[in-house]
């Protein structure tokens, strides 16, 4: 690669802020717990919700799935992803170096990762979506953190409203509501999916996974690309603030967040409950889309809440946060690395294991796959810089190979 310009480098591992990373190791175990159906089902699935169908302990860890970590865990890396572009633009900024060019190629080299991991790897991916918003929030830069904050709850908001308006409007009569020949047509579309992933060799689950991409995820960006790019700005406008970095000084903000944001999220979670605890994608109705509004916009009072609380915990002196902070340092290879796991444990181009567990040994795997990825991720940052996707990410964004073992000098 051609030489670094001089204007900006990665900032060292000391300097990193320990919240942020603790934080994220977080939201990468919430977000696994969320994928584990998607990952051992089709993700044309029918319902979001709790399945109905399971009892036992399967039924309470779906419940609890559903409940206390769907919708909530994305929200809160999608926080996290705008609040951590905030701090690099501070820094560049303090430092006088440049940020625009860097920025940019970071957010190419994230689009990248994503469409690889998600025609190639797994079709969940968030990682396109996330870059493809990262473009238009750097193009928002020059903006104040109340700038970011107005815009990106606008966005967040609006989309919500139009939900919101959309589920009034099911319920006028005479307006198209999902019927018979809707979930005819979901029935098979699951049964496709689920015949390639069980039967189908690597081309043929590729192959479904650009179906998937083309058919379903790029008409999901209407709402995801809005409400992801709104958490983005919202984020990165408290970290403006100094909230991260000094979240001493903003404690009563932090109590505030915490006294209000759980009782708000709580109470939208319960009301979506109680609307309609397993909200249909294929027959969509006005319950089934006020059910998964009101989820959905649960999902920002209550990370909001997680933030603050572990940020106030951390400032008591709790040290149990950082145990998740190796893991939060890698989370790009973190979340690459459990959907190739996965895949390859469950498809039948793998193990083939599509079929033959329960939700709670989904469950009590996924667990096991986290407890094994902090472990690796601590060992591996004790003699490297960077984690290996984190390293290659870096490259291509400052142009020049960063040094990866610690020893070692850029």
């Amino acid at each position: 690669m051609i030489a670094a310009p001089p204007e900006f480098a990665p900032i060292p591992a000391r300097e990193r802020l320990l919240a942020l990373d603790a934080l994220r190791g977080i939201a990468l175990l919430g977000i696994l717990l969320s994928n584990v159906a998607s990952f051992a089902g089709p993700l044309a699935e029918l319902s979001e919700g709790i399945d109905p169908t399971l009892s036992g302990s399967d039924y309470g860890l779906s419940a609890f799935v559903y409940v206390a970590i769907r919708n909530k865990f994305w929200t809160l890396f999608a926080l996290l992803f705008g609040m951590g572009f905030a701090v690099m633009l501070e820094r560049a900024r303090d430092a006088g170096r440049g940020f625009g060019a860097i920025y940019l190629r970071r957010s190419i080299g994230l689009l990248a990762i994503g469409l690889i991991h998600a025609w190639l790897i797994w079709a969940g991916d968030i990682l396109v979506t996330y870059a493809l918003s990262a473009f238009v929030l750097l193009a928002l830069r020059s903006w104040s953190g109340a700038g970011w904050l107005k815009l990106g709850a606008a966005l967040y908001l609006g989309t919500i409203a139009y939900l919101l308006l959309v589920a009034a409007a099911l319920t006028v009569p005479g307006v198209a509501q999902g019927d018979a020949t809707d979930l005819a047509r979901a029935q098979a579309e699951r049964a496709a999916e689920v015949a390639v992933y069980a039967r189908g060799d690597y081309f043929a689950v590729t192959g479904q996974r650009l179906r998937f991409f083309f058919e379903s995820t790029t008409r999901g960006w209407i709402m995801m690309l809005p409400l992801s790019l709104g958490l983005f700005l919202i984020g990165a406008g408290l970290a403006r603030t100094g909230l991260i970095a000094d979240p001493r000084r903003h404690r009563a903000l932090l109590r505030e967040f915490v006294r209000i944001g759980l009782p708000i999220g709580a109470m939208l979670t319960v009301a979506s409950l109680m609307i309609d605890s397993a909200p249909s994608l294929a027959l969509f109705s006005a319950s089934s889309m006020l059910a998964q509004t009101l989820h959905m916009l649960a999902g920002l009072p209550l990370a909001l809440a997680l933030i603050a609380g572990v940020l106030l915990l951390m400032q008591g002196g709790a040290r149990w946060p950082l145990r998740f902070a190796p893991a939060g340092r890698m989370a790009l290879s973190n979340y690459l690395g459990q959907s190739l796991i996965a895949t390859w444990a469950l498809y039948h181009h793998g193990l083939n294991l599509w079929g033959r567990l329960s939700y709670t040994e989904l469950i009590a795997a996924a667990v096991a796959l986290f407890a094994l990825q902090m472990a690796a991720s601590t060992w591996w940052l004790r003699h490297f810089r960077f984690g290996p996707l984190e390293w290659l990410w870096r490259a291509f964004a400052y142009w020049r190979r960063p040094a990866m073992r610690i020893r070692d000098r850029d």
